[in-house]
């Protein structure tokens, strides 16, 4: 069983992973229901918290049915990454997350998420001041290195364990490479055989199919496994590891019934979250992954990403599942 502090996850979990404007609480709501073991929230302002902006403070919400989660923070000054745990530590989190791994130029250039790889030293002094201030567990997100000639993960993972931390999760690129190429898991397997390394090693980075997730977990010896962008309109995806873990046979992909309930259930929740508007708008990014391969979809996705009355989108969702049933 993996354990990070006193919490159990999971004997071999599955974690959501941290995506802005994705991992909000009705995704997760509905990737929890589906089997992921440990999510995160969106990854949030130092400086936003600590100013109490709004849109930080909202992603702070964390619900009790989604637990266990870590809230996830980012930043480049070290006394507001320190406050900023504290204000993470209230929302009662089970730990709080530290972003060493956003490639995104407008993060990564001010020398915050991936940007740090390019100073280890503050990386280390950074962690160390979080993990002083907070009771509760904290882990760290981060990428192989800022690019193929400065790869120092090992490095890295022993000075963050040593500052503190009780769990790392690698994401096999650099962030040069922000999300293209192959990830390389072999840095993150060099890691974990680290003989010194005792804390849990998740791995990042391409897992889109069971078959791989095994396959991954068994030549990199790894102590779990994130998920990214697979999950995004397909929460199915971690239901479909644990049983091919489990059986090692694949399960039927989700009915149209099952798409259409997802979908209803995701918009509903947004809804709920982020007030008519906001939960409508935000939901249009889903609906082409909820129903990714269905012939003729374009008109329905169309009345999907244009409507702004939730009565029409429910009615337009009861439609998809009358006129594509088989």
């Amino acid at each position: 069983m993996v354990k990070i502090g006193e919490t159990e996850i999971a004997d071999f979990p599955l974690l959501l992973a941290p995506m802005e404007d994705v991992s909000d609480p009705p995704f997760r709501a509905v990737c929890k229901k589906n089997g992921a073991d440990l999510m995160y929230t969106e990854f949030i302002s130092s400086d936003g918290l600590i100013r109490d902006a709004a849109k930080s403070l909202q992603k702070l919400d964390i619900y009790d049915e989604e637990r266990p989660i870590g809230i996830q923070i980012f930043g480049d000054k070290i006394d507001s990454m320190r406050m900023a745990a504290a204000r993470a530590e209230e929302a009662a989190p089970e730990l709080v997350d530290i972003n060493y791994g956003c490639p995104v130029k407008k993060v990564a250039c001010k020398g915050a998420g991936a940007g740090i790889l390019k100073d280890i030293p503050k990386m280390e002094k950074m962690t160390a001041e979080i993990v002083k201030q907070v009771k509760l567990p904290v882990t760290v997100k981060t990428r192989l290195g800022w690019d193929h000639d400065s790869i120092k993960i090992i490095e890295v993972a022993k000075r963050l364990q040593g500052a503190g931390i009780q769990a790392l999760t690698i994401h096999g690129r650099t962030r040069s490479q922000m999300y293209k190429g192959e990830a390389d898991w072999s840095y993150i397997a060099d890691v974990k055989n680290q003989q010194d390394i005792h804390i849990p090693i998740f791995g990042n980075g391409d897992i889109d199919s069971p078959e791989k997730a095994l396959e991954y977990k068994n030549k990199f010896g790894v102590d779990g496994i994130m998920i990214g962008r697979a999950a995004i309109g397909y929460p199915w995806i971690f239901r479909e590891i644990k049983h091919f873990f489990k059986t090692g046979e694949k399960l039927a992909p989700p009915t149209l019934d099952e798409r259409v309930d997802v979908a209803v259930e995701h918009l509903k929740l947004s809804i709920e979250w982020k007030g008519e508007r906001q939960g409508i708008l935000e939901m249009r990014r889903h609906y082409t992954n909820y129903f990714r391969g269905i012939a003729h979809f374009k008109p329905f996705r169309t009345k999907l990403v244009e409507s702004l009355d939730p009565n029409e989108l429910f009615d337009t969702l009861e439609t998809v599942r009358e006129k594509f049933k088989a």
